[in-house]
């Protein structure tokens, strides 16, 4: 579990504006610890910190931000200046529309990229040199089960959620010896507006997780890294890594496309 005790007195949530951010706002707020929300939307986490004030004892702040951006990590320094960020959730990480790479703008892939593998590095590294220093802290990384194999028409996004978790592992290796606790989630389809936005969650025959569910088994299990993979992912998880890799990226494929028969 996360606590104010063994990590810090406060949390930076990385797409902490709505969905599975809220939640874990709500469960990290309730253990009085205080929160950093980092989103694009300043509405939508104004709404959702004067919720968690109005119920819990707890400083919220807000920084809206881009983390797309390139200036990403300088306005982010700036917002925790002399604050002990001692908890990092990095949670944002959609996947936009699916296309084939050669199809896909230029503009999207990229986005696609600094979303999923810098931005969560850059932040990584700023907060787990202090994490690292004083000796207690922790990061989470919020990936897909889509890391296991790549996917027609979302080669890019299977590919950066694979880098969140070589990422994680190398971090856990690296900071839990100096007291850090690091882990991989691995999600699948997760109610979130995100996924209801995206085309990739239009597959009606897949089941889809409650933001709730999934925040209270990360935090329970937190300490459980470098990678954690809620109980009814698990033997996908297993299987498609132990399979011969053309059978892991066809299974994928249709496993994550849009279904026709689904579509008007």
């Amino acid at each position: 579990m996360i606590s104010k005790e063994l990590h810090g007195p406060w949390a930076l949530i990385a797409g902490g504006s709505e969905g599975l951010g809220e939640s874990f706002a709500h469960r990290l707020a309730a253990a009085d610890i205080n929160l950093l929300l980092l989103a694009r939307n300043a509405e939508k986490m104004e709404a959702l910190a004067a919720q968690i004030r109005a119920q819990y004892p707890v400083e919220v702040r807000i920084c809206a931000a881009d983390l797309t951006a390139p200036d990403m990590l300088a306005t982010v320094t700036e917002a925790t200046d002399g604050l002990e960020i001692g908890t990092l959730l990095y949670i944002a990480g959609a996947g936009g529309k699916p296309y084939p790479l050669i199809d896909q703008p230029w503009d999207e892939a990229l986005s696609t990229i600094q979303l999923n593998v810098v931005g969560q590095t850059a932040l990584a590294r700023h907060f787990g040199k202090a994490m690292a220093d004083r000796q207690r802290g922790a990061i989470m990384l919020v990936g897909s089960l889509g890391c296991v194999a790549g996917s027609k028409r979302l080669a890019v996004y299977t590919a950066a959620k694979a880098y969140t978790q070589i990422l994680a592992e190398g971090l856990w290796a690296e900071l839990t010896p100096l007291g850090v606790d690091v882990a991989a989630l691995l999600i699948g389809r997760t109610r979130t507006p995100a996924l209801e936005r995206s085309e990739i969650g239009n597959n009606g025959e897949m089941a889809v997780a409650e933001t709730d569910d999934v925040a209270d088994f990360a935090l329970e299990n937190l300490q459980n890294g470098p990678v954690i993979v809620p109980a009814e992912l698990q033997q996908a998880f297993d299987g498609l890594r132990s399979m011969p890799r053309r059978k892991a990226v066809e299974i994928m494929t249709r496993s994550l496309e849009p279904q026709t028969t689904n579509e008007k």
